[in-house]
């Protein structure tokens, strides 16, 4: 099965905020990063589509849904929001107390943001979203954030969840992951 990964757009939000599960809309920027975005999709035959709930996801995927013809659903799932910030969400990077940001970024795996989630627990139903995938024959289309692309991609790779920060996933990019079976046999296709 063929799994595109797809980053939302640029959000509207100031450049250095923390801004993960907070529900922002997409920057002026859109229908331009639309336009790039839609060739690298377009060859595939009626795809299966998936989104985070958030608008900057959703926006996207009707975008792109609405291309194929207005038959097609999208699926929504909790499974693919992105990381958790708690306390942190809408603060900028520079007003979070550079110690706890310390703490946070030895561990950014294990540690959890104040009332947040750690990206462990992010890679966890971000795995748990890909397991119960079946569409052998179409391909499917995932609308979702850099945190679920990162760990999704990074296992296809085979790399431990703390290197996976080192992935460049820019917005409205477009990451290929092959499973073949089973998770054992979940390959990386760059696009």
């Amino acid at each position: 099965m063929d799994i595109y990964l797809i980053r939302h757009t640029r959000p509207d939000v100031l450049p250095g905020t923390c801004y993960g599960q907070s529900d922002v809309d997409v920057a002026a920027s859109f229908m331009d990063e639309f336009t790039l975005l839609h060739p690298k999709l377009r060859h595939l035959p009626e795809p299966v589509i998936y989104s985070s709930p958030l608008q900057r996801c959703v926006k996207l995927a009707e975008s792109v849904a609405a291309t194929f013809g207005s038959h097609l659903d999208i699926q929504h799932d909790e499974r693919l929001k992105e990381l958790n910030f708690g306390e942190w969400e809408m603060k900028s990077w520079n007003d979070i107390p550079q110690g706890l940001i310390e703490v946070w970024a030895e561990d950014h795996v294990r540690h959890v943001p104040p009332n947040g989630e750690s990206y462990l627990q992010l890679a966890e139903r971000a795995m748990s979203f890909l397991t119960e995938l079946e569409h052998d024959e179409q391909p499917v289309l995932v609308f979702t954030h850099a945190g679920v692309i990162r760990a999704l991609t990074g296992h296809a790779l085979g790399l431990p969840l703390v290197n996976t920060f080192k992935l460049q996933v820019d917005y409205a990019s477009v990451s290929k992951i092959v499973l073949q079976g089973s998770l054992s046999s979940v390959g990386f296709v760059n696009r």
